[in-house]
Parts: structure tokens; sequence; C-alpha cells
């Protein structure tokens, strides 16, 4: 991916020549670890395309006046969103008492703090990276208003938000609920998203097909 290994760069030689924090500082340096960076090439990238209003090694004070450091900080026009990648290693298999303790501390304290928290397991971007895809998608979709295509009806661009919102396959009895139209004026609906390339079968066969966001 030549696109986002260049932009990989700038965006991350910014992060630095931007931070005043000597810690902060100090770990984007350093590089940021292998976990969050397989994230950002093989699932926010492919799903976003850039790396607007992301911050790495993000540094949040905790109510013991310490300091701690989020992997990625999503904080468009002010809102809190933390993503952290889990390893196996460090976060499961080899969590003893304390740690684990420690662990569940940091993510209270987020959450008293007003941090959307978002915690992705790096197997899952190995092995699932299109279904963390579409977490990042309705991630995302807490704290920016969804842009949709200006061609769109006002029931098909609120179908694209609904596909954005949801992490698995919708099918058209789900949106015809959502939308409080009929089964068939759904699976006109979803058909014409398909057709523009919108949305895509994520499987079934002709009577009972699911839906999903193309990615």
């Amino acid at each position: 991916m030549p696109q986002f290994e260049q932009l990989y760069s700038e965006w991350l030689e910014t992060q630095i020549s931007e931070e005043i924090g000597p810690r902060r500082l100090e770990l984007l340096q350093k590089g940021l670890g292998h976990g969050t960076v397989e994230f950002l090439r093989n699932v926010w990238w492919p799903a976003v395309g850039n790396f607007n209003d992301l911050y790495p090694e993000w540094e949040v004070r905790d109510l013991g006046n310490g300091y701690r450091y989020l992997d990625l900080a999503y904080m468009p026009g002010g809102a809190k969103g933390g993503i952290e990648i889990q390893g196996f290693g460090p976060h499961a298999r080899d969590l003893d008492v304390r740690r684990f303790k420690d662990l569940c501390r940091r993510h209270a304290l987020l959450a008293l703090d007003g941090w959307t928290f978002l915690p992705i397991a790096y197997l899952s971007i190995v092995e699932e990276p299109e279904q963390c895809r579409q977490m990042i998608l309705a991630f995302i979709g807490r704290f920016v208003a969804t842009v949709v295509p200006g061609q769109l009806e006002c029931l098909e661009a609120e179908t694209l938000r609904f596909a954005r919102r949801t992490l698995r396959p919708f099918t058209p009895l789900e949106l015809a609920a959502h939308l409080r139209v009929t089964d068939r004026h759904a699976r006109r609906i979803l058909h014409r998203l398909t057709d523009l390339g919108l949305l895509e079968v994520s499987g079934g066969n002709l009577r009972f097909r699911s839906y999903g966001l193309k990615v």
C-alpha cells in the first residue's frame, strides 16, 4: 500500500512535530507498536481513507494524577473516542490479578471521564479485518454525522446510515421495521443501494438475504 505508507509517515511526522509534551513525544519518536500499525494498515485506512482527528499515544490523566496513554484517540470536534489494540499475550494469557485490576480501573476511569472506549483484539485484525472495519465505521458514526451521497432519496440515505451504525449484516425485515415501511419497499431500497455499490449482499439465498456496508 504505497499511498498508506506515505500518508502514514506524513501523519506520524506531523504528530511528532506538533507535540510539546516530553512523555508523549518520546513515545511517538520510538514509533508505534506493531499491533497499532497493522490496525491502521488493514482496518482504519481501508475503512476510513484518512487519519483526520486521529492521535496516537494520546496522553490522559487519571484520578491519581498519573499519566496513561491510549494507543489511538479519535477526537473530532472535541469528542473522546479511544481505541486500544489488545495483544493476546500481555492482555490475556499473561494477565495477573494486579494487572487485571489495573486494566479494569483504566477502562472505568476513561468511561467516567467521558471516553467511548473500543478495545480491538490483534487476532481480530489479522483474522477478521472486514468485521473490524464495520466496527470502526459504527464507532466513527457515534461522533460524526454520516455523510451520504447527494443523489440518494431520504429513505435510501437513512438506510445507508443504518448500515453504518449496525455491526452485523441485517435483513430486509429489520430495515423495514427501522424505516417503518413494507418488506417489499425495503427490498427495493436495498437492491438500489447494492446496484450503486454502496451495500453488498452478506449472505443467505434470494429470499433470506442479508446486507451490509461495502468496505
